[in-house]
C-alpha cells in the first residue's frame, strides 16, 4: 500500500471510528481496537485527530461524543439526540410566531428543528447563522431569508466570528429563538465562546427571547455564562423535563412553559 492509500485508508477508519463513537455516545480504546482491527496505540492517534477536529472528547481509556462544561458536542452528534423532545419544543414554538414576522434563529438542532415548522406560519422573514437551516429554508416558500456570514466553523456547521456579530448588530428582529448547552436556575450557559459571543447579539437585536432546551439541559452549567434566564421572554421546556427541575425555573421565571411530547 503505498502513501497515499495509506492516508486515505486511515482516514476511513477515522470518519468510521467517529461515527461508531457518536452512535454509541462513548467507547472505550479496547472495544475500538477490536472493532477496528488496530492497536491500541492507533486508536489513541485517530482520537487524537478526531478530538483535533472536534468531532470528539478523550478520556482517560475511551472518547465521548457527550458534551461536558467545557466541550460541546459536534454538530453530527447533536442532530440525532433527544430528537423527540426538540420536535415537541419546535411545534410548540412555532405556535407563538405570528405570521409576517421577522425571527431570528441560532445554531442549535433546536432552533433547526423549528425551523423546519416555520411554513406553517409563512409569510415570515428569518435570519440565521446555521447552514443546515438555511438550506433547509432557501426554496420554501413564504419566507424571506437573509444569511449571517462570518468565519464558516464544519464543527458547528455555522457562522461565526466578529463579521457575524456585526451582521447581527445591524438587524433588528421581532423574535429570537436560541438553545444553550446548560441551564441552572439564574443562567443559561455554553462551552464555547464564540458561540457565546453570537448568541448575546442575537439576544440585544430582538423585541422578544425566546430559550429553547430539551430537558437534558437543566441543573447543569458550562463555561461560559450566555445570559441571566430574566433576559428571556419565554422558556420552553419538553414534558420530559422532572417537575422539581421545572419548579426551580418557575420559581425564578415566571412564563416556562412546557411543550407536549
Amino acid at each position: 500500500m503505498n502513501s497515499r492509500q495509506h492516508t486515505a485508508g486511515g482516514a476511513a477508519r477515522r470518519q468510521a471510528m467517529a461515527e461508531h463513537v457518536m452512535r454509541q455516545g462513548s467507547a472505550s480504546v479496547t472495544d475500538l481496537a477490536e472493532a477496528f482491527g488496530v492497536s491500541v496505540m492507533t486508536v489513541h492517534r485517530d482520537l487524537d485527530e478526531l478530538e483535533r477536529q472536534g468531532m470528539v472528547r478523550k478520556f482517560r481509556g475511551g472518547a465521548t461524543a457527550q458534551a461536558s462544561n467545557v466541550f460541546e458536542s459536534n454538530i453530527v452528534y447533536r442532530r440525532t439526540a433527544h430528537q423527540e423532545e426538540k420536535e415537541a419544543i419546535a411545534r410548540h414554538v412555532a405556535r407563538l410566531i405570528e405570521p409576517g414576522s421577522s425571527i431570528m434563529l441560532d445554531d442549535s438542532t433546536t432552533a433547526l428543528a423549528v425551523a423546519r415548522h416555520l411554513g406553517e406560519v409563512t409569510p415570515l422573514t428569518v435570519v440565521t447563522n446555521f447552514l443546515e437551516a438555511i438550506k433547509l429554508l432557501a426554496a420554501a416558500p413564504g419566507i424571506r431569508l437573509m444569511a449571517l456570514g462570518g468565519e464558516y466553523h464544519p464543527t458547528h456547521d455555522s457562522f461565526l466570528g466578529v463579521a457575524c456579530v456585526d451582521a447581527i448588530e445591524a438587524m433588528s428582529t421581532d423574535m429570537v429563538v436560541v438553545s444553550t448547552s446548560a441551564v441552572s436556575d439564574r443562567y443559561a450557559f455554553h462551552q464555547e465562546q464564540e458561540i457565546v459571543l453570537v448568541k448575546r447579539a442575537m439576544l440585544r437585536s430582538a423585541s422578544r427571547r425566546v430559550l429553547a432546551i430539551d430537558h437534558s439541559k437543566l441543573a447543569r452549567v458550562a463555561l461560559h455564562k450566555v445570559a441571566p434566564l430574566d433576559d428571556f421572554d419565554t422558556i420552553v421546556v419538553d414534558s420530559r423535563a422532572p417537575a422539581e427541575a421545572v419548579q426551580r425555573l418557575r420559581d425564578k421565571h415566571r412564563n416556562v412553559e412546557i411543550a407536549e411530547l
